[in-house]
């Protein structure tokens, strides 16, 4: 009851009366042509709703006039895609051309059923008026003819009291049909299940690559900001002029291979049109040992097997690995002895990282995110990473198969 009270002075009231008026023009262009046979372009209408872009311009029309509030707010805050909606579907109604025959189908459906929906719409429009205008007409004296809407002529006195009731009656009709008609769009113009699942598929993505950034950012940074924690500290407590030098190149050098994984990651972020910088590889290791020694650990690496000839997905993501097992050695114990083994056998890429676990922590400890992500990388290529205690140590063990990358 309320939302009729409403309805008069809500805007979208008058955009879907709207809606339901426009194909009226259709009906009033064949009324000239042969009014004898006002259900034709009921038959008319077939052949359209098998255009693919036909569901396309109906969509926009709908949304325009039947939920021209959800749009707004869609278009307006949205800076990016929410839920299962794609760019241009607000509150349920597509906007793409159809593409199976089961869109054609319901586009034709809903063409028909907008059809019959407006010519009652029609009627009340061109009727209920009139009714007033003859109540009004009838109680100052001047009756119009009787025939034209009402078959009997009542008092004045009622006729003033009845003149308002047809344009109530308009209203609620206008509202009752324009809710009928947008719930009818929902159904018959929404997006289809190949379409929900397609949306479903791109906002999966989506967050898939916001988590894999959140990762990139988190080793890279992490790593470069770690080794020049322990690399400053170092400085400061050697005192030797020449080790402060080493320990400065090593800082400059980690921050600056840094800042260009920083870089690149920005370019995504902006979706810039320049294509980034390559992520870093195993075959690139190399960088990653020199840094964790410049810092003071000792590392004993032995790299075995072709790692130039890897695939792309599992030597990047064994690189970030690798990184982050050296920046958790580094942060949590310091400079100590550190043995690397990165083994390429048929079908496996085996990485271990082990290291002696300090007495005391070299720095405070808290939950991260990295032996999670170390998880995380190698579960999103079909392997596994196993990380904790080991031998009066702490081992990272990552595999990763490669049949299945090829």
């Amino acid at each position: 009851m309320y939302k009729l009270l409403r309805a008069p002075f809500q805007p979208v009231t008058y955009s879907r009366w709207l809606h339901l008026c426009v194909p009226l023009l259709l009906l009033a262009i064949w009324m000239f042509i042969n009014p004898s046979q006002p259900w034709m372009p009921l038959l008319i209408v077939i052949p359209f709703g098998f255009v693919p872009w036909v569901r396309l311009a109906e969509g926009l029309q709908a949304q325009f006039l039947l939920t021209p509030q959800n749009r707004d707010s869609l278009t307006g805050g949205m800076g990016g895609v929410s839920g299962l909606r794609g760019a241009g579907d607000a509150d349920g109604i597509s906007t793409t051309a159809s593409v199976r025959w089961s869109d054609r189908w319901r586009t034709l459906l809903w063409l028909e059923v907008r059809l019959v929906v407006a010519g009652a719409a029609m009627f009340a429009t061109v009727w209920l008026p009139l009714m007033s205008v003859e109540f009004v007409a009838t109680a100052v004296g001047h009756p119009l003819n009787p025939d034209l809407t009402l078959s009997f002529a009542p008092p004045r006195w009622v006729s003033a009291v009845l003149a308002p009731v047809p344009l109530v009656v308009l209203i609620v009709v206008v509202v009752l049909l324009g809710e009928m008609i947008t719930r009818i769009a929902r159904r018959l113009l929404g997006p289809s299940a190949a379409e929900r699942l397609t949306a479903l598929e791109a906002r999966t993505e989506q967050l898939l690559e916001r988590t894999r950034i959140a990762r990139e950012l988190h080793d890279s940074i992490g790593h470069a900001l770690t080794v020049a924690v322990v690399q400053a500290g170092a400085a400061r407590s050697a005192k030797d002029p020449e080790f402060t030098d080493r320990a400065l190149n090593a800082i400059e050098e980690t921050g600056r291979a840094a800042l260009e994984d920083l870089e690149r990651v920005l370019l995504v972020l902006r979706e810039s049109a320049q294509p980034p910088s390559q992520r870093p590889t195993l075959a690139e290791a190399d960088r990653l040992l020199e840094s964790a020694r410049a810092a003071g650990a000792q590392v004993d690496a032995q790299l075995t097997g072709a790692l130039e000839k890897l695939p792309g997905p599992v030597t990047r993501e064994g690189y970030r690995i690798l990184q982050e097992a050296l920046t958790n050695v580094l942060r949590h114990c310091g400079p100590v002895p550190v043995r690397v083994r990165v083994e390429v056998s048929p079908g496996r890429l085996d990485l271990e990282v082990t290291n002696p676990l300090p007495e005391r922590p070299v720095l405070s400890s808290r939950s991260g995110s990295g032996l999670r992500g170390m998880r995380e990388r190698a579960a999103l290529l079909g392997g596994e990473a196993e990380t904790g205690p080991r031998d009066g140590g702490w081992r990272v063990h990552a595999r990763l198969p490669l049949e299945r990358i090829r």
